[in-house]
């Protein structure tokens, strides 16, 4: 489980993790442990959560085992009498061979609530930031509270179109969210892999704590002629855009385009404020973009885990054909056993090598500790058998042998758990004829 803990160690948000069965601590990250008043892990592991989080004596009476599910997250949220501190909470099951387990994210929204008293300072923009924050958090993803806020932005401030910019960390930047006005023709598309050099002379004045205001395009156009050739064709006149800070850190920005000239200098203190809050919900959103592919991948592979098979199931088009690939990794017990399981990981990582070769542009899932599952959707009976055969030779060249079960059926029907019982049952039958074949093959040698 160390592996997944390296994910939390260094994030500004509160996760830890209890056994469900015996409530007890496995892991809290740093956050957690400062928040709790505890000096490390050590210190608190092993010993039972609602002890340490809410200083109780037994388990709690709201506690959320019970709701939660592998692959799916539980929201609410509460307050903490103990250390008196309101939480957004995501609860979400993590497996682990037979255990489950608990983990648990915890936003602190008392740092909020000082943030949103900060704010009424400015009060030419105190009742229109507070709405668009109240709308954007009252929605349940941070995606969508994204949203709701440009949305809010664009039209509180007639502007018609307002985005979001993040930085790739290659040199350029994508437009990652935008609102359009009415009749105005969305450019988020075509504003992918922007590159750097466009906005530099933006970055120049970031890096001095001001934003861009633009009171009339042609202005720019003999002083900075990149971003002028980039803007013209977006019907762009006037602008306001702003950095995006994280830690004093520039990750992107963010603007509107065409608001009223009379709006400008105004819209310009209002960002400095929002561009602070569009980070918050960024960074929750990267790490439940996180949390999710840690739910629903396998961290070995990188392929999808049981709980991602359903999901791929509830996609399948019923009429459609479909392939069924059933792999088991012949001898990882005994390499485990044998030489340890650095060299078992290599053998999956093998095989798996070997599958995405042949079967990369399908659907792959680890569903087990030694085997695999391809699902080919649209693929044709005589496609499917002529990539078994490569696959067979591909994983012979790279020393990844893997018994393989298949089925095809010319029209899906739902019934996916009978079409992975027909493909399990054959690759069991190749199982055995391999095994009995290597058995002939070994007394062969004793006999000579």
């Amino acid at each position: 489980m160390s592996k997944i803990w390296e994910f939390f160690e260094n994030m500004d948000e509160i996760v830890y993790t209890t056994d469900m069965d015996t409530h007890q601590i496995v892991y809290m990250n740093p956050k957690a442990c400062k928040a709790y008043g505890v000096r490390s892990l050590d210190e608190v592991k092993g010993k039972k959560c609602y002890e340490v989080l809410q200083n109780k004596t037994g388990p709690c009476d709201f506690c959320t085992n019970d709701c939660l599910r592998p692959g799916e997250f539980h929201e609410w949220r509460y307050f903490n009498p103990f250390i008196g501190k309101n939480f957004a909470l995501k609860d979400t099951v993590i497996e682990e061979g037979s255990r489950q387990y608990r983990m648990e994210l915890a936003i602190d929204m008392t740092v909020q609530e000082e943030q949103r008293r900060t704010i009424q300072k400015y009060t030419t923009n105190e009742s229109m930031i507070n709405e668009g924050l109240r709308l954007a958090l009252a929605e349940p993803v941070p995606n969508q509270s994204i949203e709701v806020l440009l949305d809010y932005l664009g039209r509180h401030l007639e502007g018609e179109r307002v985005y979001i910019f993040e930085d790739n960390g290659d040199g350029t930047l994508d437009n990652t969210f935008e609102w359009c006005g009415m009749n105005v023709t969305p450019q988020k598309e075509a504003l992918q892999k922007v590159p750097f050099e466009v906005v530099s002379h933006w970055y120049e004045a970031f890096h001095k704590n001001e934003n861009i205001i633009i009171k009339d395009l042609e202005g720019i156009r003999e002083e900075d002629p990149l971003a002028y050739e980039y803007l013209k064709p977006q019907n762009i006149k006037t602008l306001v855009v702003s950095p995006l800070l994280d830690n004093g850190r520039i990750i992107g920005f963010y603007g509107v385009d065409n608001p009223p000239k009379a709006f400008l200098d105004h819209i310009s203190t209002l960002f400095w404020i929002v561009g602070h809050f569009i980070v918050s919900m960024l960074n929750r959103l990267a790490l439940v973009n996180r949390l999710e592919k840690l739910s629903m991948y396998d961290q070995l592979t990188g392929l999808g885990n049981r709980h991602a098979i359903g999901e791929y199931e509830n996609k399948l088009d019923p009429g459609e054909s479909i392939g069924i690939l059933y792999c088991d990794v012949m001898g990882l017990k005994q390499i485990n056993d044998t030489q340890g399981h650095q060299a078992g990981d290599e053998l999956l990582l093998r095989a798996c090598e070997s599958l995405e070769r042949q079967f990369g542009d399908y659907a792959l899932f680890r569903i087990g500790g030694d085997e695999f599952l391809g699902i080919c959707k649209g693929i044709g009976e005589q496609d499917l058998a002529r990539r078994i055969r490569l696959l067979e030779e591909d994983m012979e060249e790279n020393r990844a042998p893997m018994a393989l079960g298949s089925i095809w059926k010319p029209e899906y029907a739902g019934q996916m758990s009978e079409l992975l019982e027909e493909a399990d049952s054959k690759m069991y039958e190749d199982k055995r004829r391999r095994r009995q074949e290597e058995e002939a093959g070994f007394l062969g040698r004793e006999i000579k």
